[in-house]
């Protein structure tokens, strides 16, 4: 008892010596937010103890934007960002632009003959491939590979990357501070001046994505199938890599207007910490950002998923290892109980004191992993709570199912220990403020904040409302979403391969049709 009551006095001492540090007051007197003419937004963090600096790019718009036929395009821009721009990655822009429209026009005749369902003619469409991919060739040839990326590696970038989840993109690395002008430079580049070059060479790319993380990965299609039979008209039901059939087809005209709607100055916001200074930075700054051509902030989403009136299930069944997840609805992150459900989270699931460990797979042994998440797959918009488990040979989905709805029915009808409460607390601080102790996952929550409040001050009020979770609200908040008819839940049944007569080679039966139903409790 004197040691673990020490542990904490020293937690406690560590977290305030940190804070003093990292409060708001601190950040303020070192923070710039300027708002450009053109509506982009520049945030500027000086933080000198090294000489680099980190940036982070964050544009909001993910794939839940995605334009109805065309999932996947908002991924593709995570592809497309290091492919250059009018300046960089091309040996004559002015002659690649006149080949590129040619392939534009070859892809659309092409693609119009393949989506023919009545009389398509087989010989035309050959022939209109071959046409098309002639024009490839000829657009390659102004390309020079690569030298995006190039460029920022020879000066000194380093963790160079993109990502695209379902509310936003965002584009990032860290350089040395000398280099912040060339930074500018070849942000303002991709943001303002994208040519959508080597598209179609991508787009496999993408396809070739999708086959490994989803059509060949069981657990990949069983999620897949998950968020789609939660979600009945939400974006969020589709998959942010996309479906095949419209991955295939998508091209570089419609990831254009998608680049002109969502890419515009008042839809991004950008973050700049380290080794700089405000008043020399932001200069420099609206040099390279400020030309950038405005646009209207793109519409807000009006599509709202309807109240979830049943229980819906999805079972695949294959020779592979099992799996059980559920998903309740919850709103999005503005709503008041956000924090609450952190806290949930974190009673389940955070380390091996946390209540789906210590049951699941300490004291019952029956899961290899059990764990509760919050925001899936997104938190811009109402998401899920999620709870998932992998059983240990010999045990059932049925099993994680039932174990892990005794730990909601307790949490219901029991309140927290004070312990689990105070614990809570202490670790959600603790990360917060470690995230702002290097520039990468500063910048980051800086762009976050301030895109998702208006205010990047909300990320250090954060705390207040973390503070303000009480027994109480745990219990409410529970009893609240995790209802049998706000339940969806999606499994996966091992079933043994099929032994052929002797000779013969080892077959597995084939996986049965997914299963979608709606009704009472399985």
């Amino acid at each position: 008892m004197k040691r673990r009551i020490a542990a904490v006095v020293l937690c406690a001492i560590a977290l305030v010596g940190v804070a003093k540090a990292q409060d708001l007051a601190s950040f303020e007197k070192r923070t710039t937010v300027k708002v450009l003419p053109n509506g982009l937004t520049l945030i500027v963090c000086e933080r000198p103890e090294a000489p680099v600096f980190s940036f982070y790019t964050l544009v909001d718009a993910g794939s839940a934007d995605d334009p109805q036929g065309a999932s996947g395009i908002a991924h593709m821009f995570e592809h497309m960002a290091f492919k250059g721009s009018t300046e960089i990655g091309t040996t004559n822009y002015p002659a690649e632009k006149i080949a590129l429209a040619k392939v534009e026009v070859a892809y659309a005749a092409y693609d119009a003959e393949y989506r023919k369902r009545v009389g398509q003619d087989p010989a035309k469409l050959a022939e209109l491939l071959k046409v098309f991919q002639q024009a490839q060739a000829e657009a390659q040839k102004f390309v020079i590979p690569n030298q995006f990326s190039a460029i920022a590696e020879e000066n000194g970038a380093v963790g160079i990357n993109a990502s695209t989840a379902e509310d936003s993109t965002q584009y990032f690395w860290s350089m040395p501070s000398n280099r912040l002008e060339l930074w500018a430079y070849l942000e303002s580049q991709r943001i303002g001046h994208p040519v959508e070059r080597e598209f179609y060479k991508e787009r496999n790319v993408v396809q070739e994505e999708r086959r490994m993380r989803v059509d060949s990965a069981p657990i990949g299609r069983m999620v897949e199938q998950f968020l789609a039979t939660a979600y009945v008209s939400h974006p969020y039901r589709r998959p942010g890599v996309g479906w095949e059939s419209e991955i295939s087809q998508v091209s570089a005209t419609e990831a254009t207007d998608f680049h002109a709607k969502y890419y515009v100055p008042s839809n991004i916001v950008i973050a700049v910490v380290g080794d700089v200074k405000a008043v020399d930075a932001m200069p420099v700054l609206e040099r390279y950002f400020a030309p950038i051509p405005a646009g209207p902030k793109p519409e807000p989403m009006t599509t709202v998923e309807p109240q979830q009136v049943a229980e819906k299930f999805v079972t695949i069944r294959e020779a592979t290892q099992p799996f059980y997840i559920e998903g309740y609805h919850r709103p999005d992150y503005r709503d008041p109980d956000d924090s609450v459900y952190d806290a949930i989270t974190d009673i389940f699931s955070n380390g091996r004191t946390a209540r789906l460990y210590r049951s699941l797979v300490r004291d019952q042994s029956i899961a290899a992993e059990a764990q509760g998440f919050s925001g899936f797959p997104g938190d811009k918009f109402p998401g899920l709570f999620a709870v998932y488990a992998v059983p240990l040979p010999g045990h059932t989905p049925d099993e994680m199912r039932q174990s892990i709805h005794k730990e909601l029915d307790r949490l219901k009808n029991q309140d927290i220990t004070d312990e689990e409460l105070a614990r809570f607390k202490t670790r959600a601080r603790a990360d917060l403020l470690r995230g702002l102790g290097n520039n990468e996952g500063l910048a980051r929550q800086l762009a976050e904040y301030q895109t998702r409040f208006g205010d990047w001050r909300q990320l250090f009020r954060q705390l207040e409302k973390i503070d303000a979770v009480n027994k109480y609200d745990v219990r409410r908040v529970a009893n609240k979403i995790f209802t049998d008819n706000n339940r969806t839940s999606a499994r996966i049944e091992f079933v043994a391969p099929r032994r052929e007569a002797p000779g013969a080679a080892m077959q597995t039966e084939p996986a049965a049709p997914t299963e979608q139903s709606a009704g009472g409790a399985k």
